[in-house]
């Protein structure tokens, strides 16, 4: 949950009927298929920690979201816990969200737990509500969508700012923007009253320059096994997978954190150039869009989109929760 005191504070001494809703991500590591998997890490606990905050709170509804890998048996338990803090809401069945189902470019894959209280402030929510936003085939978006209008020609350069310009024909209204209608609007506009960098955005908006582009060094050799790769084909020493244009982009890493050497994460080869792709690249495959502003290294960058969820997928499950409210 990313609750500095401060706000903690402010919400805990909100009265009932107050608060329409929590949402939050408890961490995941404890719990992640690529992690140690033990189920006594100390870190597991901060799930059941969100559970007695609603409690505490007793918001109209809550959504809570985690790996995959916290539905093992080797959980049940935690999850029990957990859920017996929220004995008086009507919890969903734990529900699998895959992004690429819901707008985004990525399979990336996560469990949302949503419960509501019958107390007049919000209808009942269904699994079949959460399942209607899943979009329709010809609003889905491929890599090759995703990318469309960003710079590919990234050399690398030492000290590089990491602004580029997109180009201008991905903002002329006169040039359709076939099936990525969809992905475009959300990655270009519905910018959210206060939410972003106010000065940022206003550079965004009048020049269409955002940062991200930080590009790799690459030696000869990693080169030339990278532009030998068919779309789909990991490389056999990186590990990195090129990126099939017209599918859908793997689950991003986010990589170590400074307690364990701060290493890099294994990142996607673009399908076009014998090369890894930059934040940037990373931010419109997880579904964030231009006008947000991405930490000044790549390192930052790629852990905080690791650690994301799609805010694709994210819309469209709190917009089936938003219908219900009762305002």
């Amino acid at each position: 949950m990313d609750l500095n005191g401060e706000k903690l504070l402010s919400l805990v001494n909100m009265q009932p009927q107050e608060l329409t809703g929590v949402i939050g991500g408890p961490p995941c590591q404890g719990f992640s298929s690529i992690g140690q998997g033990n189920v006594h890490d100390m870190r597991n606990r901060l799930f059941i920690k969100f559970f007695e905050l609603i409690e505490e709170l007793q918001p109209a509804f809550f959504l809570a979201e985690n790996v995959p890998g916290i539905m093992n048996t080797k959980y049940d338990e935690i999850r029990k816990e957990a859920f017996s803090h929220v004995a008086n809401y009507h919890l969903l069945k734990p529900l699998r969200i895959k992004a690429s189902e819901y707008g985004a470019p990525t399979i990336r894959t996560r469990y949302f737990f949503i419960g509501f209280l019958d107390d007049g402030r919000i209808e009942p929510v269904t699994e079949e509500d959460i399942f209607t936003m899943k979009v329709q085939e010809d609003e889905k978006t491929t890599v090759r969508q995703a990318l469309e209008g960003l710079p590919e020609n990234i050399r690398y350069k030492k000290n590089s700012s990491g602004l580029k310009k997109i180009a201008q024909s991905y903002w002329d209204d006169r040039v359709p923007h076939r099936q990525s209608l969809f992905f475009y609007q959300r990655v270009t506009n519905m910018i959210p009253r206060g939410v972003g960098n106010a000065e940022y955005i206003e550079v965004y908006r009048k020049k269409h320059i955002v940062n991200g582009h930080y590009p790799t060094q690459h030696t000869a050799s990693v080169k030339a096994r990278y532009a030998n790769l068919l779309f789909g084909q990991q490389d056999t020493i990186s590990k990195s997978t090129r990126l099939d244009p017209d599918g859908y982009c793997p689950t991003l890493r986010a990589g170590t954190g400074p307690e364990k050497g701060s290493y890099q994460a294994v990142r996607p080869i673009h399908y076009a150039h014998a090369r890894v792709i930059t934040p940037r690249e990373a931010a419109r495959l997880q579904g964030f869009p231009d006008w947000y502003k991405l930490p000044d290294t790549i390192w930052h960058s790629f852990r905080q989109l690791g650690n994301s969820v799609s805010p694709i997928a994210a819309e469209r499950v709190l917009d089936a929760i938003y219908q219900k409210l009762m305002l």
